[in-house]
């Protein structure tokens, strides 16, 4: 999580935690987004299968400025590539719709962000809107139809 949290591709696309050391970002990780986990929502470590090596965080997150859950995703960059982002985002969105029984989840990213708008569409993510979220972004959503 602390190195996660600290890589420049990080910093510029989700912003900076402020998570300096590993006490940090222990309470990153029990603090995180309070009002997720109220709802049963929040992010969970993706591990790579093979041996279990902590490679990012994906999950579901409640923000105050949109209407419905937001899929959140990172990876640490030495990991970007390989599969990981699209199968712990998958994971995500079936939890999503088949045990948390949602109709419609949405998902932010940076206009100038190539990779994650091409996850987002090779999920079936259709871009909704320009919205201000952290400067320009798009938001884009998927309905448990599509899924």
């Amino acid at each position: 999580m602390f190195e996660l949290l600290n890589e420049q591709p990080f910093l510029q696309q989700v912003g900076d935690k402020g998570v300096r050391s590993l006490a940090d970002a222990r309470k990153f990780i029990i603090d995180g987004p309070v009002a997720s986990y109220e709802l049963g929502h929040g992010l969970f470590c993706v591990e790579r299968q093979s041996d279990g090596v902590s490679i990012g965080i994906c999950g579901l997150l409640r923000r105050d400025t949109l209407e419905y859950p937001d899929l959140g995703y990172a990876l640490l960059q030495k990991y970007w590539s390989d599969g990981y982002a699209s199968e712990a985002a998958a994971a995500t969105i079936r939890w999503a719709f088949n045990s948390l029984g949602l109709n419609k989840i949405v998902a932010v990213t940076a206009p100038d962000n190539g990779p994650s708008i091409a996850l987002l569409q090779k999920l079936g993510f259709v871009y909704e809107q320009t919205v201000d979220f952290r400067g320009v972004s798009k938001l884009y959503s998927l309905h448990r139809s599509v899924a």
